[in-house]
């Protein structure tokens, strides 16, 4: 089983992190490409234009954005199947995101999901 870490993708890349996913629909404002180290972007993980514009990451809107996130991700068997074999192929990795709250943000449902699905140590 993959061991899964989040970070912020304007953080420096910590040591022992291992391969950086982006899991953001948008690439991070005023970031190049080699000082965010990502090995891998996968856009289509991230929640909906529609559902990251309803949320606008307010704490109050969080559970049910949840929801509404983990019924998108049912509904593209496809793209979870893309990220489980991106996964599978590393002990480590680590999702990064580019929202400033720490607590609530895709990649923490994102890895909520996973676990849920037991795809995440």
């Amino acid at each position: 089983m993959t061991r899964i870490s989040i970070q912020r993708v304007y953080a420096a890349a910590a040591p022992g992190g291992g391969v950086r996913i982006l899991v953001d629909r948008l690439w991070p404002r005023g970031l190049s490409k080699d000082k965010a180290a990502v090995r891998h972007w996968l856009r289509e993980v991230a929640p909906s234009d529609a559902l990251r514009h309803w949320f606008a990451h307010d704490p109050a809107r969080w559970d049910e954005f949840r929801q509404r996130y983990f019924a998108e991700l049912d509904a593209q068997p496809e793209v979870v199947r893309e990220l489980r074999s991106v996964l599978a192929g590393h002990p480590h990795v680590t999702l990064l995101y580019a929202a400033r709250d720490e607590a609530h943000n895709n990649a923490v449902a994102l890895l909520s999901y996973l676990r849920r699905h037991g795809t995440a140590a």
